[in-house]
């Protein structure tokens, strides 16, 4: 388990509840989302992703082998990438795709989140603005132009995107847990604990979101309120581990470069 908080991700695997690693990623973008249905034409979420078969990725490989421009074989094969941690792999699949189809908001949308997630974040800022249009926002571009926004350090653009996002999609905790973590970066912690603590009251918010009210938590020095957040997800060993981490982040004079990295886009 690292030491750095980033984004929470809470994994069960083979039946077995793994550790909650409390790491930077990039949401994101992490980040505090979970998957979606596929319809949306998105290419899965940070967290919780069962690892793609071996048959079923050469399957999709030979597909989209077939047949570059077929958009959709592009956006499976690039789901089963990722889902088994190719993620750069995952984006160039979809930067050929989107070449190809430069008019298929969904690919664009997909390709612009994983730019984010592979850290290229001026590439994913001017492709995600050709993914929607003001017309007919879509709330999950948004989230990722604002997660974008987030680790270029532009954080009241962040949070502009985030708060237009919000009124398409009320009191979505992955949103909310964004703009609480975009918030600490502009250290303005009391509004990230409210911000935070809102996102943990939605029906739906999940360990990584905790995992980020507990991080701020943690930058006020409320040690004892953010490990009795955590245990809420983990062991008490585990919060106890986790409380000491952050115990040496709030101490160091640069600990909010240490959220850099933090938020990551809606993928589902």
């Amino acid at each position: 388990m690292t030491a750095l908080f980033r984004i929470a991700r809470h994994e069960v695997r083979a039946g077995r509840r793994a550790a909650l690693a409390l790491a930077l990623v990039g949401l994101g973008l992490a980040g505090c989302n979970t998957s979606g249905p596929e319809t949306t034409g998105s290419i899965g979420a940070v967290g919780n992703r069962p690892a793609a078969p071996h048959q079923n990725l050469e399957a999709l490989a030979e597909r989209y082998n077939a047949d570059p421009a077929d958009g959709r074989a592009a956006l499976a094969y690039a789901r089963a990438l990722r889902a088994n941690d190719q993620i750069s792999q995952a984006s160039a699949v979809l930067q050929q795709a989107a070449l190809r189809n430069p008019r298929d908001t969904f690919l664009l949308g997909a390709y612009g989140k994983s730019l984010v997630e592979v850290g290229r974040y001026r590439e994913a800022i001017d492709v995600l603005a050709n993914a929607h249009s003001p017309a007919a926002p879509d709330w999950r571009i948004l989230s990722a132009q604002g997660s974008a926004s987030a680790q270029l350090g532009d954080q009241v653009r962040a949070q502009g995107f985030y708060e237009a996002a919000l009124k398409i999609r009320p009191n979505e905790p992955s949103l909310l847990s964004n703009l609480g973590l975009s918030y600490a970066l502009s250290r303005n912690l009391d509004q990230a604990e409210q911000t935070l603590r809102l996102a943990g009251d939605q029906p739906g918010a999940d360990a990584r979101v905790r995992a980020n009210l507990a991080l701020v938590l943690g930058l006020k020095g409320r040690f004892a309120d953010a490990e009795a957040v955590l245990r809420r997800d983990m062991t008490p060993p585990e919060a106890a581990a986790n409380v000491a981490a952050l115990r040496k982040l709030a101490a160091q004079p640069n600990r909010f470069k240490a959220l850099t990295g933090a938020g990551v886009p809606e993928q589902g």
